[in-house]
């Protein structure tokens, strides 16, 4: 079984499957799916955006009655995610050559999930009906559930499988997050004839800056302003400029007021001088918080304690597909899976989290 997990892991990893290219791992997923008995199916998320895949359901009819469970971990990584290969290290670290990320981000969770279910199946017990739910593009901010039709799902209960640390921690909470593209559009003219017949759109963005707190605007709430382009040479003063942020809050209230207060106050210092602002918002991920009270929080606590693991309860400053189901009505928490400096090329996991995850999964499938 340990070398099956390995070996299963080193072929996830070996597939291209950057956003929106996850073709062949869509294929292998159904394929092992369809071997563990799994009904399956694939949607057409990809063609929204360009991409060449979907995203992948199974459901696997149980022999227990009662609630079914959900576990989901998504298909892409991101880049450098082309020519990936695992390389197991003599202290049981699993790491990439150090040209590219390991993909570890999610194909921990991929793993563990397969693996758990194997488990599950081997024993020959009893379980509920399962269902797992492999989506594309969760690095761009969960593009592809935000197409999914989740009429299909029955779980209430669900386990994101896409955190990193080791294994035996949850987050329970997570933000709210827009981004935004800010245009400020002024008046060329040239800088050293005629500037005071132009409307300096740098100036205007400048002022509004400065007007607005960055980082921690309170306990919960961040503000960022990332991006900034403007002008075209030197001697033109600069007709327009382009300004890119986010806003990240566990309260959707905060983050949504937040960005009429920077809305505002950009449109105020285009106007002084003259000019307009043109602006783009997208709300990318909506706040969730579990609470204790919740199934994913009670089973996995249980879990956690019956195979020795901390069980702790936390919180993420980052999104997952967890937000999407929480807006869909289903409470899910996202379990860390054993991956460690995701989104580098440091990126590494161990044969012990591999593990560890494998048998959580498959306490959660099997659980009071």
């Amino acid at each position: 079984m340990r070398n099956e997990l390995l070996e299963e892991f080193a072929g996830f990893t070996e597939i291209d499957s950057v956003s929106f290219g996850e073709r062949r791992m869509a294929d292998l997923l159904k394929e092992k799916l369809r071997a563990l008995g799994f009904e399956t199916e694939e949607d057409d998320a990809g063609s929204h955006y360009g991409g060449n895949a979907g995203n992948v359901y199974g459901f696997l009819k149980g022999s227990l009655s009662g609630e079914p469970v959900l576990f989901s971990a998504h298909m892409d990584t991101v880049e450098p995610g082309i020519g990936k290969k695992a390389v197991f290290q003599e202290d049981g670290r699993i790491t990439s050559d150090g040209t590219t990320v390991l993909g570890a981000d999610d194909a921990a969770g991929l793993t563990e999930i397969l693996g758990g279910i194997r488990r599950v199946l081997s024993s020959g017990k009893p379980h509920r009906d399962i269902e797992v739910l492999f989506p594309i593009a969760e690095e761009v901010y969960t593009k592809g559930t935000r197409v999914f039709d989740f009429s299909k799902i029955r779980s209430k209960e669900a386990y994101v499988l896409d955190l990193s640390g080791p294994v035996g921690s949850a987050a329970v909470q997570a933000p709210s997050l827009i981004s935004f593209v800010l245009t400020i559009h002024g008046k060329a003219a040239h800088a050293g004839f005629e500037p005071e017949k132009g409307i300096h759109a740098v100036t205007a963005a400048a002022l509004a800056i400065a007007r607005l707190p960055q980082g921690h605007v309170e306990e919960d709430t961040t503000l960022n302003i990332g991006l900034i382009h403007g002008g075209t040479a030197t001697n033109i003063v600069p007709e327009s400029c382009i300004v890119e942020g986010e806003i990240r809050s566990y309260s959707h209230e905060k983050a949504l007021s937040y960005m009429e207060a920077v809305r505002r106050v950009f449109r105020e210092e285009a106007e002084k001088s003259g000019g307009s602002l043109e602006d783009e918002v997208s709300i990318n991920l909506v706040a969730y918080h579990t609470g204790e009270e919740e199934a994913s929080v009670k089973n996995f606590r249980r879990a956690a304690k019956k195979l020795g693991l901390f069980g702790e309860l936390t919180e993420t400053f980052g999104g997952s597909d967890c937000n999407t189901f929480a807006e869909h009505g289903i409470r899910g928490i996202v379990l860390s899976c054993g991956m460690y400096q995701p989104h580098s090329t440091r990126e590494y996991t161990t044969v012990e989290d591999l593990e560890k995850g494998a048998a959580l999964v498959e306490e959660l499938i099997l659980g009071e």
